[in-house]
């Protein structure tokens, strides 16, 4: 036990263990969470503050608050209200369809909506007014099935969107700070959308329509729009501008972040944007912000102190990690990511997943980059609502009950390891990923 306490590693493991724990078990909020492992960290000395702070100079961290300040500038001007209500008004034909419309306009919108909560925030009344068009009342089985589109859409689907997804941010800022490594938006998206993006919406539609069958019956609302203001065309047009430069990106070389954070300054430029600062200060959500830094601290932190080797290396003892055995190794990865995913929720588990992936690396003969990428499946795939907050939001917002959630929650999972885990495993063995 003395040689234990005296070790290095005991005092930053401590810190990172207790930081870990007060995340997964909600004692504090996030933010003072947060706050809390930067001050003691800095107190106790455990790593250099450019290790500590790192998480503010991370791009993943930029991408959170420029997700926030042009969601508030999406919603203020009315353009994702008209593109929604477009896209929605003429699909209440059938149930399947107006499903499968929600599942859509939820994934549809993480393309140019990076904040999955201003997105449950935006998508939540559209929705809802939708359902009241279409004789669907609230607390009904029917419209628990569409809330739920919205909040499983919206987080499990724009997971194959690199900037759409809080623990895709995580994952991103963790694998720049550790290793290096920085991920392109469309490599990214060719690697997952076919599997965890379209197989996984007609999945999550197939089993929303057959949980929470529904019956619409109100007739089109065909009451035509009124024309774009000034604001809503130079928004529109700045948005596609911000896309086209993400999805070019492995072009120019300017990264997704550094996209979007011009596009926020240009946003919140007097006389030339489009929010002043009122709106921006209560906008804004600078507790996710702090949050998002102190999980990128705390990952660059396991790394530089050795803590995440060390964890690997006790990982691999136990894990059936073998070269020889490509496809047991990629499941057990998953296995990895969907444990941790209990105890740090799916925000925590990319921080330290990615910490212990040139282990796993080693362990299976995989590249490390696919090591990193297998993470995605298990931390976008929650057995239970409270591991995924936009989820926990959208039922909130909806008023769905837990059961109703934790129904579809396992449903889902279960239908996924089954059918599109090994799926997944095909398709990273045809891109010559593994």
């Amino acid at each position: 036990m003395s040689l234990w306490l005296t070790h290095p590693l005991f005092i930053p493991s401590l810190v990172v263990g207790i930081t870990i724990l007060l995340w997964a078990t909600s004692l504090l909020p996030e933010f003072i969470t947060a706050l809390l492992f930067f001050a003691v960290a800095m107190v106790a000395k455990i790593a250099p503050p450019d290790v500590i702070f790192g998480g503010f100079a991370s791009s993943a961290f930029w991408l959170v608050f420029s997700g926030f300040v042009l969601g508030i500038a999406i919603r203020k001007t009315g353009l994702a209200d008209r593109a929604a209500r477009a896209l929605s008004s003429r699909l209440t034909d059938s149930w399947p369809l107006m499903v499968a419309s929600v599942v859509l306009l939820s994934y549809a919108l993480a393309f140019v909506m990076p904040s999955n909560m201003g997105r449950i925030a935006l998508l939540m009344p559209i929705v809802a007014a939708m359902a009241k068009r279409a004789g669907i009342n609230d607390g009904t089985r029917a419209w628990y099935g569409l809330a739920l589109a919205v909040g499983f859409g919206t987080f499990q689907l724009s997971a194959t969107i690199l900037p759409a997804n809080v623990p895709n941010l995580v994952m991103s800022g963790a694998a720049e700070g550790s290793y290096g490594i920085h991920l392109n938006y469309l490599p990214y998206l060719l690697l997952h959308t076919p599997v965890l993006g379209w197989l996984k919406g007609a999945v999550l539609i197939v089993l929303i329509c057959w949980l929470f069958p529904g019956k619409p019956h109100a007739p089109r609302d065909l009451t035509p729009s009124e024309p774009m203001s000034g604001d809503e065309k130079r928004l529109a047009w700045m948005l596609a501008v911000v896309l086209l430069l993400w999805v070019s990106e492995s072009w120019h070389g300017i990264g997704p972040a550094w996209t979007g954070l011009a596009a926020a300054v240009i946003t919140l430029l007097p006389r030339v944007g489009f929010i002043n600062g009122d709106e921006f200060s209560t906008g804004v959500n600078i507790r996710t912000c702090i949050y998002v830094a102190g999980i990128l601290g705390l990952a660059i932190t396991v790394t530089q102190t050795g803590i995440g080797s060390a964890v690997g290396e006790a990982l691999l003892q136990v894990m059936p990690l073998d070269a020889e055995k490509p496809f047991t190794s990629f499941l057990a990865l998953t296995g990895i990511t969907t444990a941790l995913n209990f105890i740090m929720t799916a925000n925590g588990v990319p921080a330290l997943y990615t910490t212990l992936a040139q282990s796993f690396a080693d362990a299976t003969g995989f590249p490390l980059l696919s090591v990193i990428m297998i993470q995605v499946l298990g931390y976008s795939t929650p057995l239970l609502p409270y591991q995924a907050s936009p989820i926990v939001v959208a039922m909130a917002l909806g008023k769905v009950p837990a059961r109703a959630g934790m129904l579809l929650c396992i449903a889902l999972a279960v239908a996924t390891y089954l059918i599109l885990l090994p799926l997944d495993y095909a398709w990273f063995t045809v891109l010559g990923k593994l």
